[in-house]
């Protein structure tokens, strides 16, 4: 089974590698005119073997909602996937969803995985070794599985991202990133501010103080962590691009993914009555992210918000809360407490990047 591949996988990686070597060794030593078709082939081993190494990428917490869809995904796109997890109990997790089908089964001598603390950025460079990209999904659970997202659970996600990043810019395979924000790190401005723009797009910023004040633990954590990434990307000179979404939605999702929905939903009733409470289904988030990054060494660059519905009428907000299984007011109630201000949310930026990927897609199948 693909899961049980990692140190297959590495070894023979680092065989590709001497034989890489020593292919370019023996091509400085024939000059003559007589090896020109010697030399030929080996350009042809060598480019080969370069394909087989730039389709492979990491994608941390793969074990979750929206990892296992990026892994899907990115396996449909005809990558190698090597997925980090915590521990032997997320590997479990992926054997059995190998089996149950969740996990493409056609694909898994693509498949490996690795365990590593995303706490030491010395395991993370072995993770990420080889691999010519990383998705940072930055996919957090709340160890007692009841509280939602904590404010230690907030300083946890921005010490991990610092790691990723860090790791990601001292492996030398690695060319790209793409982290997972959240657009609520994009929508809790301070409205007291009398010229704060109506647009929330790709360039706002949500207030960090204000998080603090009104205990948005989620946002916090996912603003801090991706202000954090963007700065030792520029320090480092990591090649970075971060994606926003609103909150994951698909099959099951509460259920499936308990912690995020619950703690993105805190502050509902305001982004509600603002006009800021989207949502985006996993397999369009995953398919922005494989966008986004294979577009990285052409046109992507920066920051991009990601949505596909916003929740605008209250027959809305009641659906969504009977998909969580939440009371309807813990979204649509008391939002006349809040300044009738109605702001603007905008996913421009990525819906034309995505237009156009979407169309080389379809160009090369």
């Amino acid at each position: 089974m693909g899961i049980a591949r990692a140190q297959d996988e590495e070894s023979e990686r680092r065989e590709f590698e001497d034989f890489r070597k020593t292919l370019v060794a023996l091509a400085a030593t024939e000059r003559s005119k007589e090896n020109d078709d010697f030399k030929g082939l080996m350009s042809s081993h060598i480019a080969d073997l370069d394909l087989q190494l730039d389709k492979l990428v990491c994608v941390t917490s793969g074990v979750s909602f929206l990892g296992l869809a990026l892994v899907n995904r990115l396996l449909l796109r005809g990558y190698s996937v090597r997925i980090l997890v915590d521990n032997q109990e997320d590997v479990e997790k992926l054997r059995e969803m190998q089996v149950s089908g969740e996990m493409m089964m056609a694909c898994n001598n693509k498949i490996s995985v690795v365990i590593a603390k995303q706490t030491e950025i010395q395991g993370l460079m072995e993770a990420f070794d080889g691999c010519r990209g990383v998705f940072h999904t930055s996919a957090f659970v709340d160890p007692s599985g009841i509280s939602g997202y904590s404010k230690s659970m907030a300083e946890i996600e921005v010490k991990t991202s610092e790691n990723v990043m860090k790791a990601c810019a001292r492996t030398s395979s690695v060319r790209n990133c793409v982290l997972t924000s959240s657009l609520l790190a994009c929508i809790w401005r301070d409205s007291s501010q009398h010229d704060l723009p109506l647009l929330v797009n790709h360039d706002s910023w949500s207030n960090e103080a204000l998080c603090m004040e009104k205990k948005l633990w989620f946002a916090l954590g996912k603003l801090k962590a991706e202000k954090v990434a963007w700065k030792i990307a520029e320090e480092m000179s990591l090649k970075l691009t971060t994606i926003c979404p609103g909150l994951i939605t698909g099959p099951q999702f509460s259920h499936r993914n308990p912690t995020a929905t619950i703690a993105y939903l805190k502050g509902a009733q305001e982004m509600y009555a603002k006009g800021l409470l989207a949502t985006v289904d996993v397999i369009r988030l995953a398919e922005a992210h494989v966008a986004v990054f294979e577009a990285m060494n052409k046109t992507a660059f920066g920051r991009y918000i990601c949505f596909d519905r916003i929740i605008a009428r209250d027959e809305e907000a009641e659906k969504l809360a009977s998909e969580i299984g939440i009371p309807p007011n813990r979204i649509c109630g008391n939002s006349l407490e809040f300044i009738p201000t109605h702001f603007e949310l905008s996913n421009k930026k990525l819906n034309n990047l995505m237009s156009r990927t979407i169309r080389n897609w379809h160009g090369q199948s």
